[in-house]
């Protein structure tokens, strides 16, 4: 018997060390042979790379060395920007792994008055402040190639407002680094975009930003009969009789995949044509695509030109700042956010603008990117042209239609040529794919009067932007000049999971807020206009009359005042408790009512067990 139990004793502690040995292998083979594989459980895959920047990291052949500069210590008290570092970082390691050790990456610390910090310095990052004890915020990436034959390219700071297209910077970085050659650009143009070097005229300032980013050349429109695909991008600029020729062979460009932006304009201020030519022809510096359009599904009126009050730039006329409902200063609420090529951006500007639509049988699809507000109006653009010495007429009889105009926005479709009678070799009477073509209904807003001033500064010219008129153009050509796997990348919901429910809450009582806000406002400018209205009688005959009757008028909107300074601060307060009670439910489920019933079922559980376990004895 003994003999047994030392025997069975033994078994066990082999086979216990056997689980040990077998555990330990387990382990290690899954290390080397799993190491790259990961499961992305959050509820939008936000850690899950597109097939975009998948085909991107695959396509590399040169190895990449990626350094994340990130304040560790400086941003101890900024939780937000550590938890976007998190999911910036983990975006990093997860492209790394999908590179199979093309990608070396790299996190740097850079502390205050070191080489690191000096380094983050020279690639072009640009720090925050604001950080722990004032301390400076390095949130950037940089990229170099490894053999060092391409210049570094670098993030200057992952701004957490961009949080949605991290993924598309990140990819951008890695294809400019892949493909360092600068994307082929052409323009046709009946404006003066290039300048005019015979006169000194120098180029508009959006062309010359252009030439930085992209190997620009001009295409004649005159004997245009072909477009080269190896242009990436090709910009339309106003339009103006063009031959049959030549819109064949923008018609095809686009149906072989190539990526056309087209600018048209009602009334392109920037126009020098003659009004009257010699033949006696009007000319009202208007521009339209109409067959391309009408094949594409678009539809747009170049007789008419929207204005929008709520929006309208203030000019300097003769001396006086005066409102001007044709030229529109159009701000974030007014910006597609979702969308890469107007996500940043802060404010552009438009003049004497038109507006597109989708004819009503069309199966195209139009993102629009810029929008007025719902304050809009439509009028003829001759009115407009009229009224360039008294833009206050344009208010006269003044009605809004409640809509958002669209005054640039992408189009996608599987695009059908407009010429089906032509028959030359390689004609194509369908796109192959799908496609896309960005359209802008003005010309004005390439002209540096609408976003740039120009300063001398020590015998040379200072530009200094005050709209984004220029990134605008830009991110279009940077967008559709890269490669169609970037073009793929769309934007990404942000990480932060925000209470809807709260969220949902403020937004009611904020158009609460709106509409009292507005009914203050009316009630303000109705009061001001009474008032105006008497002024001139209170000079006459009876003055102290009618200086009661001020009086009284303005104790009567006075009161209604505080009575609507009364109801909004209820508002408010409604809001608050709303939100409160929402607080206190959630706690109470989260502290009490889910663990109560976890511990009831865990009784309830017990007890039945105990039951039955006194069955059995």
């Amino acid at each position: 018997m003994r003999h047994m139990h030392l025997s069975r004793s033994f078994r066990l502690r082999l086979a216990l060390f056997g689980i040990a040995v077998l555990f330990l292998v387990v382990v290690a083979t899954s290390s080397m042979s799993l190491r790259t594989a990961r499961v992305d459980l959050t509820a939008d895959r936000i850690y899950t790379l597109t097939p975009g920047t998948q085909e991107i990291v695959d396509s590399l052949r040169k190895p990449l060395n990626l350094t994340l500069y990130f304040s560790e210590h400086a941003t101890r008290d900024l939780p937000q920007l550590r938890s976007y570092e998190q999911r910036v970082h983990e975006m990093l390691r997860e492209i790394a792994v999908r590179a199979h050790g093309r990608i070396r990456l790299r996190v740097i610390d850079p502390v205050p008055y070191s080489d690191d910090e000096d380094a983050a310095e020279s690639y072009g990052l640009s720090p925050a402040s604001g950080g722990s004890n004032g301390e400076r915020v390095f949130f950037g990436l940089v990229g170099a190639d490894g053999s060092g034959d391409v210049p570094p390219q670098a993030i200057p700071f992952f701004d957490p407002a961009r949080e949605a297209f991290v993924e598309y910077d990140i990819a951008k970085l890695l294809y400019e680094l892949g493909m360092p050659t600068k994307p082929r650009l052409g323009v046709i143009s009946s404006l003066p975009v290039e300048g005019n070097l015979v006169i000194g005229e120098p180029a508009w300032a959006v062309v010359r930003q252009l030439d930085q980013l992209a190997d620009v050349s001009t295409l004649d429109p005159s004997d245009l009969t072909h477009i080269d695909d190896a242009l990436k991008v090709v910009l339309l600029v106003h339009p103006k009789h063009l031959s049959d020729d030549a819109l064949y062979a923008i018609d095809q460009y686009v149906l072989r995949g190539g990526h056309l932006v087209v600018f048209v304009d009602p009334d392109a201020e920037m126009d020098n044509a003659p009004l009257i030519d010699s033949h006696g022809i009007v000319d009202d510096h208007d521009s339209d695509l109409r067959r391309l359009f009408e094949a594409w599904g678009v539809v747009y009126d170049p007789t008419k030109v929207v204005l929008d009050r709520s929006q309208a730039l203030t000019i300097e006329l003769n001396g006086n700042s005066v409102a001007h409902p044709a030229m529109l200063g159009l701000g974030p609420q007014d910006l597609n956010h979702d969308d890469v090529m107007t996500a940043s951006l802060q404010r552009v500007n438009f003049s004497t603008a038109g507006f597109f639509e989708l004819a009503p049988d069309t199966k195209a699809r139009m993102v629009p990117l810029v929008q007025t507000s719902d304050e809009a109006a439509v009028v003829p653009a001759q009115r407009a042209r009229d009224a360039a010495s008294d833009p206050a007429s344009l208010l006269e009889n003044y009605e809004p239609t409640h809509e958002r105009y669209v005054l640039a926005a992408r189009l996608r479709d599987t695009f059908r040529t407009a010429f089906p009678e032509r028959q030359e070799k390689g004609h194509l009477a369908k796109a192959a794919a799908p496609g896309e073509v960005v359209l802008v209904a003005d010309t004005d807003l390439l002209s540096d009067r609408l976003w740039i001033d120009v300063q001398p500064l020590l015998g040379q010219q200072q530009l200094t932007p005050f709209a984004n008129n220029g990134d605008f153009v830009a991110n279009i050509v940077d967008n559709l000049g890269g490669s169609t796997a970037l073009l793929s990348i769309r934007g990404r919901v942000n990480s932060q999971r925000p209470f809807t429910k709260v969220r949902a809450l403020q937004a009611a009582a904020d158009r609460k807020f709106l509409v009292k806000k507005r009914e203050l406002e009316n009630e303000l400018y109705e009061t001001q206009r009474r008032l105006a209205e008497l002024q001139p009688v209170k000079n006459a005959a009876t003055p102290t009359t009618l200086t009661a009757e001020q009086r009284r008028e303005v104790e009567q909107y006075l009161q209604r005042k505080l009575a609507i300074g009364k109801e909004l601060r209820d508002v408010q307060h409604q809001l608050n408790a709303e939100i409160d009670a929402l607080g206190l439910r959630l706690k109470f489920i989260n502290i009490v009512l889910v663990p109560g019933i976890v511990a009831l079922l865990g009784l309830i559980y017990g007890w039945r067990r105990t039951r039955r376990s006194r069955r059995v004895v």
